[in-house]
């Protein structure tokens, strides 16, 4: 929709749903266990470290870097591509025509244009991006998510991991091993939750049972005589196990705490204009309110699929064909205004200083435009955004070559990526060797 800031109508589209600064209804028992499995907290205890919550923004499917925040303007036209560069607030970068809002907030955050990966496919880069390690030997190795939620462990009636999207990130042909537990279990899976531009807040878990929605939870009564009615449909292991699987969701739908982080009708018509009615406007939205409800780690997800186009997926960043028109009509237009969004909302809100905000997704695109007049899959380098939390704004870190190929300064990898969340959400070396994870690992210091 047209808000007065001159972009186009993209409500029909579900995705809705510098120079380098350093040289170096309830699913079935064991579904949802981190929220319904009658987990106590974890012993390492509370955060130390400067973010209270982690807000990672996953652009699923390989947002091109040149086209957004890497242009290379004095590139041969076979890679430089159609779209003008832009100045931001940081001296020395700049941004791609297509991110007008976030270029003039860039001292708000800070960009990484060093990013390397492992793995050229995307459910395999997916896993590697998610978890710092490839998906093979197993045991697959936890998700930041999963390493943050069991590092704080369950307070209250809200689940210390979410997952905002419309399920769990995939591909046509199989999902994204890395997105949960791994090698912790399902206890510690995140609890998922999808949201529509209409601002419908939709719990998987709550599938199984008619007519039931976290508006529509009224009194306990009400929702133990619907799960009743609905018990002889699950298959459960035992009794007991069943009754934790019931009291947990019982106690997080009949509390106010846990239906006010869901209910997107409470907030303005302003601020939900802000994000956008997209998907993913109203899903950046709805992460920030349970931000605000202390819950350590939430995960946006683009998309659930990584394809742009193909039927029956949601508009990915996969852009093999139509890269610049979907950019230039859909996803820059989108992605710029719910991030931008997000962050003055943050910030007006006292809660960017202690939440640390991440955007990236698995790797970047080709800089050489393919022989579709787009791009494919480029693990050799890409960005990420980095706001919050401790971390220092209105930086550039790293820097590619010429082309957009590789970086010329140190490559930052997906386990630095983690070992820097963990370190700000205050799990430090000795906690990360006490859980067994990220082995190895080295904080971005640049961004400190």
């Amino acid at each position: 929709m047209d808000d007065g800031s001159g972009l186009i109508d993209v409500g029909r589209f579900r995705a809705a749903s510098c120079a380098g600064q350093s040289r170096r209804s309830f699913l079935r028992v064991g579904a949802t266990l981190p929220l319904l499995g009658g987990l106590t907290q974890s012993a390492v205890g509370a955060p130390t470290g400067r973010a209270k919550s982690v807000l990672f923004v996953w652009l699923w499917g390989a947002p091109s870097h040149v086209d957004l925040c890497d242009p290379k303007p004095d590139a041969p036209i076979e890679f430089r591509g159609p779209f003008a560069p832009i100045a931001t607030r940081t001296l020395g970068m700049q941004f791609s025509e297509i991110l007008p809002r976030l270029a003039a907030r860039s001292d708000r955050f800070s960009v990484i244009r060093s990013h390397v990966t492992s793995e050229p496919g995307h459910p395999d880069a997916g896993t590697v991006g998610m978890t710092g390690f490839k998906e093979r030997p197993e045991p697959v190795q936890p998700s930041f998510g999963s390493i943050v939620g069991k590092h704080r462990g369950h307070r209250g009636n809200l689940p210390p991991y979410v997952m905002v999207g419309q399920g769990i990130p995939r591909d046509v042909v199989r999902i994204v091993e890395g997105y949960g537990g791994g090698k912790f279990g399902k206890a510690w899976d995140p609890f998922q939750i999808s949201c529509s531009d209409a601002v419908e807040v939709n719990i998987p878990s709550l599938h199984l049972i008619d007519g039931i929605t976290p508006n529509r939870i009224t009194d306990r009564r009400t929702l133990l005589n619907q799960v009743d009615s609905s018990v002889k449909r699950f298959e459960v292991a035992s009794e007991a196990e069943w009754n934790r699987v019931y009291q947990r969701a019982v106690n997080l739908l009949t509390t106010s705490e846990a239906r006010q982080a869901f209910d997107l009708t409470a907030e303005q018509t302003k601020t939900r204009q802000a994000y956008g009615h997209t998907s993913f406007g109203q899903s950046c939205l709805l992460a920030r309110r349970l931000v605000e409800a202390e819950v350590p780690f939430v995960q946006v997800n683009w998309s659930q699929y990584v394809e742009s186009i193909t039927p029956n997926c949601d508009f990915g960043w996969d852009t093999h064909i139509y890269n610049f028109e979907l950019l230039q009509d859909t996803h820059g237009p989108i992605f710029d205004r719910a991030f931008s969004a997000l962050l003055d909302d943050l910030d007006d809100r006292g809660l960017l200083d202690s939440t640390l905000v991440v955007a990236m997704g698995e790797f970047g695109r080709t800089p050489r435009i393919n022989g579709r007049a787009a791009r494919d899959h480029w693990p050799r380098c890409y960005f990420s955004m980095w706001a919050g939390g401790g971390v220092q704004p209105g930086r550039c870190i790293g820097e590619s070559d010429k082309l957009a190929e590789d970086p010329v300064t140190s490559p930052i990898t997906p386990l630095m990526v983690g070992t820097t969340i963990a370190e700000l959400a205050g799990i430090d070396t000795q906690a990360r060797a006490e859980m067994n994870v990220l082995e190895g690992g080295a904080t971005i210091h640049e961004l400190l």
